[in-house]
């Protein structure tokens, strides 16, 4: 008879006389609503600490606060795990901690990176009192619009060829919407607009989205609009014209003061506020749905184009707009940038250029109090009504201001200018490398996750950098990479911020993740547009969507991704959307995954832990006290079978039934619902190739 030493010593403690081993795989805690209560606690205010053991298995639990070790009590026991708890008084400051388990002459500590020998600072546990983020964006699956490349619902707004000139040419209207994007696309627009996204909306809904993040729309010269001209008006070929008048350029015409079709369009307050009247009726439109929006703010630096500067003159002697400060030394806006000659007036081009981009100027906000109350007035109107926006991202955040100490102080007060107008508004913040000192309650709500999901999930199941600029063999199915990497960077967050973070797979300035699939290193420039097509695996796409749908955070679909877009980096990641010939399939299973991801919340706001990983293979959980799922893959191109040990881990009993939700391997995917019977806590598995599986815990 097969006895099993360490489960006999934790349901009888002294059964033989042998005293208990510890039982590290039943240790548990976390920052979820289990665990932290409340898990968004107030400055002052009381906050409960539990955490797990296995039942009558542990002499004592302390907890380690700020250096100061105390005792937990043990206030519950269900089925076979004790519960712990310690009551701890806030102040208004944070505090870290991390735990020990004790038996007999055992110990165990535990941080974020679960049973350890020795915590680490790096890992500790982190409560900031006072820092909320929106409940509705926990786990909310946003859908990125790149809009002139989404839907053309008002062929009378498109930008025209000729109309004005920019970065060295004329822009041009593209009438053929499947065509590439050449490789200096800025100056091609394809005539998307938000009409389009009206159009589109029975499509958005169908999907399942909860957001949308809009790339920006105020009025710009670039298709991109991260040139900003005009932050009060949404762009009128985005919007409405009204108002049509005036000429293209002609030959040979390349100053854009010329261009009085387009001055008309982007500078008639008619045509403007016709725009924000469109833009208001999509935020409504939008929230009747129960789908909130995002706006894109730029605000470290703006356009050549801008009012404010008005380097193409295209404002200068318009009764409505005050001179610029390319125009004139005594421009109302002077102040707003950074100019290196003071004797170059009129038309003085010596102003700072973000990374020396002359149609980039960086805002100047040090030396000019206007520039930054306007800023804090812009952020305030878009969250406010008419427009009832539901937050911001934030583009290139940490780079604005000129020190470390502005920028923090900045987004301080950004962010109480937007919480006061709206509390339920999101602040989210495009951020590369660690985002903890943004992230304690008083600045940023979150980050787009490069990080601490696309990078990770990248060079795990593509080996692929994030801009298809390398191929690594040896980061291709590296588990342990994939771990460390999560550890390392989840730890960077707590837990308003790790629910709430902008899980992607692609975006608008990477490879579009489908291409990553075919493993060709290069850009469009070099390789062609015909080549991000080639050889790509829609099976490991869909093991990539599968993790984003049920890993913390928030999945944030870009455009187009869920129809089999494929695309090198800017601009060939922003192709138009394949209306008419879209991968239906793709489509079907971003549906089935979003529903999986709405209809489980242990996926939403559960924990997470490892459970198993070799080579190309991932198994998590994800799980409340109530329900539980396990995340099973195989990236591999052959089959794999692999037992797996969870019960203890997530709190289930050894005998129990678990059952398929949605399942994915190289020839498609099903959602038949398949049970599984677990003995002795191990699932034994076959694997098929490039396979995926979320399996549900029915019964225990």
């Amino acid at each position: 008879m097969y006895l099993n030493l360490q489960d006999i010593c934790v349901k009888e403690r002294y059964l033989f006389n042998v005293r208990p081993l510890l039982n590290r795989n039943a240790l548990f805690s976390d920052y979820s609503s289990d665990y932290l209560i409340p898990w968004e606690p107030s400055p002052y205010g009381v906050v409960k600490i539990r955490f797990r053991t296995a039942k009558n298995n542990v002499d004592h639990v302390y907890i380690i606060i700020d250096g100061d070790r105390m005792v937990m009590d043990k206030k519950e026991t269900v089925g076979r795990f004790d519960y712990y708890e310690y009551l701890a008084q806030l102040e208004n400051e944070n505090i870290v901690y991390y735990f020990e388990a004790e038996v007999g002459n055992m110990k165990c500590q535990y941080d974020l990176r679960g049973p350890v020998d020795l915590a680490d600072m790096n890992f500790y546990f982190e409560v900031k009192p006072g820092f909320v983020t929106p409940d509705w964006a926990k786990g909310a699956v946003f859908y990125q619009i790149f809009v002139d490349r989404f839907y053309n619902g008002d062929p009378s707004n498109d930008v025209l060829t000729n109309e004005y000139q920019y970065i060295g040419d004329k822009s041009v209207k593209v009438d053929n919407w499947d065509k590439y994007p050449d490789k200096m696309g800025v100056r091609e627009f394809y005539g998307g607009d938000l009409q389009g996204v009206l159009d589109k909306m029975d499509y958005l809904e169908d999907l399942g989205i909860d957001a949308i993040y809009f790339n920006p729309l105020f009025v710009s010269p670039s298709n991109h609009k991260y040139d900003i001209q005009d932050y009060d008006y949404i762009d009128p070929h985005f919007g409405k014209i009204v108002v049509d008048e005036g000429e293209l350029l002609k030959d040979g015409d390349t100053e854009n003061r010329f261009a009085t079709r387009y001055i008309k369009r982007v500078t008639d307050k008619r045509n403007l506020e016709a725009s924000n009247e469109l833009f208001i009726k999509v935020v409504e439109e939008a929230h009747r749905r129960g789908i909130k929006v995002i706006l894109d703010g730029v605000f470290n630096h703006c356009g050549s184009f801008n009012k404010w500067l008005d380097r193409e003159r295209i404002y200068e002697g318009n009764e409505d707009y005050e001179k610029g400060a390319y125009v004139s030394q005594d421009s109302p806006y002077k102040s707003f940038f950074k100019f290196y000659d003071e004797y170059k007036w009129p038309y003085n081009g010596s102003y700072d250029g973000w990374w020396g981009h002359d149609t980039l100027p960086k805002l100047n906000y040090e030396d000019s109090p206007k520039l930054y109350d306007y800023i804090l007035r812009i952020a305030e109107k878009w969250v406010s009504p008419p427009y009832n926006i539901d937050g911001w991202r934030l583009d290139v955040a940490a780079d604005l201001g000129r020190s470390g100490e502005f920028n923090h102080s900045f987004w301080k007060k950004f962010r109480s200018v937007v919480k006061r107008a709206n509390p339920n508004a999101i602040i989210i913040a495009e951020h590369y490398g660690d985002p903890s000192s943004w992230l304690q309650g008083d600045e940023w709500d979150t980050v787009m996750n490069y990080d601490a999901f696309m990078e990770p999930v990248t060079w795990f199941l593509t080996g692929m950098q994030k801009h298809s600029d390398d191929f690594r063999q040896d980061m291709l199915g590296n588990a342990d990479n994939f771990w460390n990497a999560m550890q390392w960077n989840m730890a960077k967050f707590s837990a308003p911020s790790i629910y709430t973070a902008m899980n992607e797979l692609s975006n608008h300035d990477h490879s579009r993740f489908l291409t990553r699939t075919n493993h060709v290193v290069g850009r469009v420039g070099d390789k062609g547009p015909e080549a991000a097509n080639n050889g790509i695996n829609t099976a490991v796409m869909r093991e990539a969507v599968l993790v984003q749908m049920t890993w913390p955070g928030a999945p944030t679909i870009y455009y187009g991704d869920e129809a089999g877009v494929c695309g090198f980096t800017d601009p060939d990641n922003r192709r138009t959307y394949p209306w008419g010939h879209e991968d239906k399939e793709m489509i079907e299973f971003h549906k089935e995954m979003i529903r999986v991801h709405k209809n489980n919340p242990e996926l939403k706001t559960g924990s997470y832990r490892e459970l198993y990983k070799d080579y190309n293979i991932l198994c998590y959980g994800r799980f409340t006290r109530e329900e539980q799922s396990i995340v099973v893959l195989n990236n591999n191109d052959y089959e794999k079978e692999i037992s797996i040990k969870f019960g203890w881990q997530l709190g289930v009993m050894d005998e129990c039934v678990v059952e398929s939700i949605i399942y994915t391997d190289k020839w498609g995917f099903n959602t038949d619902r398949y049970t599984y019977y677990i003995n002795k806590g191990r699932l034994d598995i076959k694997l098929y190739n490039y396979c995926g599986i979320v399996l549900k815990v029915v019964k225990f």
